[in-house]
């Protein structure tokens, strides 16, 4: 059996990181990774593979820093050709990015079963491209693994009782990584308060609005006034708060971090305030 799994930003590498390492106990099943590059910099992308030992990608696609549908419609073209290419069995997509949308469609267009991770997930919001990415690659696939019983009943409720396609609950790949990878936790180089808050920003709906991301940053900054935050800034957001000129000198902004660092800073923090789904 051959199998095409199609990842591009940085959770999908650590949820890869989880199923590639059981797929790889199996001698029967060839895995190739297509890397869509839609998380390029090295903190964002490389780091991951390098720490976690997951196989290098036998293709890396380079496609990132375009619209959703210059990027969705980019990693078609070339997903399509390696599968016709490579002719998998199967194509295994994660998550709600746009490289999943991508992968699930050119595979199914070609009538090449998928496997989504992750199915079943809903935020119920429209507003959000990551609830269209998952609704539309739930629909189009062929089995469907779900991380919880709610997200199983989110699939039933939307009838899928009545497809034909197959609900597994398999559970958490997130959680099967973070206890695989607990015990490598490494502080980052830089010096953390002894109590602060972790936090990210990085949903479109928070970074694109800029009365909403004003509204957040002042927040912070009150909130640091008590407890030090440390913030993990994603460079787009980085990026957009330089523009807007938000107020930052209270918050300890660092530098994107590895998954082991990460894992530090959340073993490590008194809280976690974040966008993250």
């Amino acid at each position: 059996m051959k199998i095409i799994t199609i990842i591009g930003a940085r959770p999908q590498f650590i949820k890869a990181a989880a199923v590639s390492r059981e797929i790889a106990k199996h001698k029967d099943i060839e895995e190739i990774i297509v890397h869509t590059g839609q998380h390029f910099d090295a903190n964002m992308s490389e780091i991951f593979f390098h720490q976690m030992q997951i196989p290098k990608p036998n293709y890396n696609l380079a496609i990132n820093s375009l619209s959703h549908g210059a990027m969705t419609g980019r990693m078609m073209e070339k997903i399509e050709k390696i599968l016709l290419a490579e002719k998998p069995d199967w194509v295994l997509v994660y998550g709600d990015t746009n490289s999943t949308i991508a992968g699930s469609l050119a595979a199914t267009k070609l009538h090449i079963k998928v496997a989504h991770v992750e199915a079943g997930l809903r935020s119920f919001n429209m507003n959000m491209p990551e609830e269209i990415n998952r609704i539309v690659t739930d629909r189009i696939s062929d089995i469907l693994f779900c991380p919880t019983e709610t997200a199983v009943n989110n699939l039933k409720n939307e009838g899928y009782e009545n497809i034909k396609t197959k609900i597994i609950n398999c559970g958490d790949v997130m959680l099967d990584a973070a206890l695989f990878y607990a015990p490598m936790s490494k502080k980052p180089q830089i010096e953390l308060p002894e109590k602060f808050i972790l936090s990210t920003i990085h949903r479109a709906e928070n970074t694109d609005d800029p009365q909403r991301l004003k509204a957040i940053f002042e927040a912070l900054s009150e909130i640091s006034k008590q407890i030090p935050i440390v913030l993990p800034l994603h460079p787009r957001t980085k990026k957009i708060i330089g523009n807007y000129k938000l107020e930052t000198t209270n918050l300890q902004i660092i530098e994107p971090v590895g998954y082991f660092e990460m894992v530090h800073l959340l073993q490590n923090c008194e809280m976690v305030m974040t966008d993250s789904g």
